[in-house]
């Protein structure tokens, strides 16, 4: 039986660091905009469907996905594992793969990896990602599971104080879940090339790659790296930016 695999991703403007982030302009469209055409272009994603929260400064997002065509689910804007829930179930997802909005050059060869892998394994592993470990450009996480497992982690997180993350009740629980980390190959193992858009300096870079592929919108995360390596300054002024993430991650 083929799995049908159905992408989310989380977005809303009141992030503290960089407000309105993801509308941002790059070559005449919001950065969201951006980020969700390039994960419709993975082979493996049947639908995605953008879950931003209830609060009227998001109206702008929900406007935007019917713009697209694409499905909106609104929820509340700090529990973001409950909003993630109730899209999961509105929209009757059985797998799913989870994107956060401020990941803006996502790669579809990359998704297609690790959506195809955990298909491939869904005997074997509850949860597959390539976020516990930092190898790929940071930037570029996927993770794919069933919804019945997301939905199993929030009824266990109910008393947490982080259910602004989503992955996180899984991925800390590898006495509970089955859990499969994926790491970039050597071509591509670029942890400190950042690649999303906390800061102003991200979005400085983000839109520079964007701007500087304008006629190949189909850059993929090779040319990003042969380019960057190439121009190493490019990465030096969000090398220095504090990412809140990397207390969550297996790296040290």
């Amino acid at each position: 039986m083929i799995l049908s695999v159905d992408a989310t991703v989380q977005a809303r403007t009141g992030s503290s660091r960089l407000p309105n982030k993801v509308l941002k302009p790059v070559l005449g469209k919001p950065l969201l905009q951006q980020q969700i055409e390039r994960i419709q272009r993975a082979k493996t994603i049947d639908r995605v469907i953008l879950a931003t929260s209830d609060l009227p400064q998001d109206d702008p997002l929900e406007e935007l996905a019917n713009a697209m065509g694409i499905s909106c689910f609104r929820g509340s804007e700090t529990d973001v594992i409950s909003r993630v829930c109730g899209a999961l179930e509105a929209f009757n997802i059985e797998v799913h793969a989870e994107f956060q909005g401020d990941n803006s050059i996502p790669d579809p060869a990359v998704i297609d990896s690790v959506v195809n892998f955990y298909l491939e394994h869904s005997n074997e592993y509850d949860y597959v990602t390539n976020a516990l470990k930092t190898t790929f450009p940071p930037g570029l996480e996927v993770s794919v599971y069933p919804s019945t497992i997301l939905f199993d982690a929030n009824k266990r997180a109910a008393s947490s104080e982080h259910r602004e993350y989503v992955g996180f009740h899984i991925n800390q629980h590898p006495e509970i879940y089955r859990i499969k980390n994926i790491e970039a190959p050597a071509s591509i193992c670029r942890p400190d090339l950042h690649l999303e858009v906390d800061t102003d300096e991200d979005y400085a870079l983000v839109a520079h790659i964007y701007e500087h592929f304008a006629s190949n919108p189909l850059f993929t995360i090779e040319d990003v790296v042969a380019y960057t390596d190439a121009n190493p300054q490019l990465l030096e002024a969000n090398s220095v930016v504090e990412r809140r993430w990397k207390q969550y991650r297996q790296d040290s």
